[in-house]
């Protein structure tokens, strides 16, 4: 179909604006990801729909198309962690200290990367995973080897500078087939939204409230799994277990964050130990994140 249909579907107004059917998801996300449209019209489509604001029968459907482009490597026993696309800019990433600790559950945790994407002009994964050796239990899935359609859309999403559908459907895709996911939510709408577009996806699924719209914890927050098709609400309180950490106005540098890394504080492994309690509990193996962070210990 004329992709200035689609357009017209998102962009007019109030009155006209409409929902896109399915096929007609399929069929302009198709479109966008083989670049058969100008670079103009993608981003008046991408702007329009996002002020329009994306139904979740939408978000299903654009997951859809992603499932048919993505490849795929089975890594059993794995749990996804996914983090933003644009990146963290004031708590350093955790989850290359966890490695040690999730070994002894036979869990490997799966992360995903790619060049940085608007809004947030942070560090991301791939700075760090790309910088570091990894220990053999986290699996690093670069974007451009398993969706490339979706990374070459970097310069255009950057063009465009703004949020779009694409940094909601991005934070899963499961390129291990993993049965547990954990991501994270900004507001608590979203933790809903998150549920009814991914949790058909996985065995279980964790949603966390946490630390730069990541799904790290540094600071008391909520989290919600999902049980048997019911959200179960959970708190989590660094302070509980005699964690309290200091944070920081300034935007951390790549440089800061992968010292954090290689020369963890008391007070950051003890933060990574927490973490690992949350991706067990969310993974099934433990019935608490009490249970497991007294293991840990």
């Amino acid at each position: 179909m004329d992709f200035q249909t689609y357009i017209r579907a998102v962009g007019t107004g109030p009155k006209l604006n409409r929902e896109l059917t399915k096929e007609e998801v399929y069929d302009a996300i198709t479109q966008i990801l083989e670049k058969k449209v100008l670079s103009e019209r993608i981003c008046a489509f991408l702007l329009g729909w996002r002020v329009r604001l994306e139904s979740n029968e939408e978000l299903k459907a654009t997951l859809e198309v992603f499932d048919k482009y993505i490849i795929k490597k089975n890594i059993p026993n794995s749990i996804e962690l996914a983090y933003p696309y644009d990146g963290k800019a004031k708590t350093p990433y955790l989850f290359p200290l966890y490695a040690k600790y999730l070994k002894q559950f036979d869990l490997s945790l799966i992360i995903s990367g790619d060049y940085l994407q608007p809004a947030k002009k942070g560090i991301t994964t791939k700075d760090i995973c790309t910088n570091i050796i990894l220990d053999e239990n986290i699996k690093y899935f670069d974007r451009k080897d398993y969706f490339i359609e979706l990374s070459n859309l970097t310069k255009i999403r950057n063009i465009l500078g703004l949020r779009t559908i694409f940094n909601t459907c991005e934070k899963l895709l499961n390129p291990a087939n993993s049965d547990f996911a954990i991501v994270s939510a900004f507001h608590k709408p979203y933790v809903e939204k998150y549920n009814t577009i991914f949790a058909n996806r996985y065995k279980q699924l964790s949603i966390v409230k946490g630390s730069e719209g990541t799904a790290e914890v540094f600071a008391k927050c909520r989290y919600w799994i999902n049980k048997n098709n019911v959200l179960e609400e959970y708190t989590i309180d660094p302070q509980y277990f005699g964690i309290k950490y200091e944070s920081v106005d300034n935007k951390i540098s790549l440089e800061q964050s992968l010292d954090f890394i290689n020369n963890p504080s008391p007070t950051l492994e003890k933060l990574a130990k927490l973490n690992v309690a949350l991706l067990l509990h969310s993974a099934n193996k433990v019935k608490s994140i009490n249970e497991a962070y007294e293991m840990l210990n």
